[in-house]
């Protein structure tokens, strides 16, 4: 299966989405690479950002389903390799 590396930035202007923020990427936890949460309390938002090995198509359907929710904006970057599901490009 092909993946490709991508990073998710998340703004969260509505804390009361936070708990299906999180079961959403709980359930995708196999393609985080990594996850880092900023609170910014001054503004009264979360930023999060997430980096993701996954099939293109799982990336875009996890963005789809954070982007969704009230008050969560979300925008992906991939890089342009096409991994094979070994890692080699």
């Amino acid at each position: 299966m092909e993946s490709r590396v991508a990073v998710m930035s998340i703004i969260v202007e509505n804390m009361d989405v936070v708990e299906q923020i999180n079961m959403i990427l709980h359930e995708n936890g196999r393609y985080i690479i990594g996850r880092m949460g900023l609170p910014y309390r001054e503004r009264q938002i979360n930023i999060i950002c997430i980096a993701l090995d996954a099939p293109q198509n799982t990336i875009s359907a996890l963005s789809g389903k954070i982007g969704a929710l009230p008050g969560v904006g979300v925008k992906t970057a991939y890089s342009s390799k096409i991994y094979n599901d070994c890692g080699s490009a």
